[in-house]
């Protein structure tokens, strides 16, 4: 991996809102395609691409790097210190890889976007505790909930290095938006609970990351007026425990996937046509501009 260290304004100029996520979404996308360890060389340049995405912000970018499927793999993790609780730690992520056969738009370049926005919004900007913007690799198929999945590599680490992660958001497929009624499906313990309209965000935790999940919600609204929904429930109900905040929860770390529900509302999910035309970036932009309150809010202690 090449990092360009530029400085707080470094290679692109700087973009701000929707334009900036339709700019990475069109960069992992569309110019990259497809990236997973079968196309190795894309792979690396969505990490190389993120990572002076990262340092063009001005933030300390590490990669940690392993081997799977014969290829060297890396999660990108970019840092901005804590002050008076810099040893407690709220982590950013989303996975950068996309299924074999999909050029990811969806799933995951808007959470990757999302993350980078995020940065680039907050860097120079210290809260008492350290943020952690990470990339994870290997989500998908076949390494998804194995030991060679990036997340899970990752939280592992952390906890053996006793980290004291006090918060995770996952963000993972963000970009679909329907105002069609029957638009929008549940797995059948929940199905009957919610809106059939895929107009909302969805904020998803397990039981345990329950009071996670309300501080989530409120800091969420507190900033923007976007329809959301959520729901702290069982991790065995299908699609529960569908992106890398799965892993920290393995490990012990309260943790929320902030999602558009993927497969129970996006067409595309996991095909040849998840493409960038099918993002709604100034619906993305809003979600973004209210989790950037939500990471002040977890980071502020």
């Amino acid at each position: 991996m090449a990092i360009e260290k530029n400085g707080p304004r470094g290679v692109e100029p700087e973009r701000s809102g929707a334009d900036a996520l339709r700019h990475d979404v069109q960069t992992l996308a569309g110019t990259i395609g497809e990236r997973n360890v079968w196309r190795p060389a894309a792979l690396a340049l969505a990490a190389t691409y993120i990572a002076n995405r990262f340092c063009s912000a001005g933030l300390d970018v590490r990669a940690q790097t392993y081997e799977a499927a014969g290829q060297r793999v890396e999660n990108i993790e970019a840092v901005l210190p804590g002050t008076s609780k810099g040893q407690e730690a709220v982590v950013v992520g989303a996975h950068y890889d996309s299924v074999r056969g999909s050029p990811g738009a969806n799933d995951n370049a808007t959470g990757v976007a999302a993350v980078l926005e995020l940065g680039r919004r907050l860097a120079g900007r210290p809260h008492p505790r350290t943020v952690r913007f990470v990339a994870f690799v290997n989500e998908e198929p076949p390494f998804f909930q194995t030991p060679l999945m990036g997340s899970l590599v990752y939280a592992r680490a952390a906890r053996e290095r006793g980290d004291r992660v006090v918060a995770m958001l996952s963000l993972e497929t963000m970009g679909y938006y329907s105002d069609a009624r029957n638009s929008q499906k549940y797995p059948a313990p929940i199905a009957n609970l919610y809106p059939d309209t895929g107009d909302f965000i969805g904020f998803v935790s397990n039981l345990q990351s329950a009071r996670l999940l309300l501080r989530t919600r409120r800091a969420f609204r507190a900033r923007t007026s976007f329809p959301f929904r959520s729901a702290a429930v069982p991790a065995s109900i299908p699609g529960v425990g569908w992106s890398d905040h799965w892993s920290f929860w393995q490990a012990g770390y309260p943790a929320v996937m902030v999602t558009d529900t993927a497969p129970y509302r996006y067409p595309w999910y996991h095909t040849a046509h998840d493409t960038p035309d099918k993002i709604s970036f100034d619906r993305l932009a809003q979600v973004v501009n209210g989790l950037e309150n939500v990471v002040t809010v977890l980071a502020g202690g």
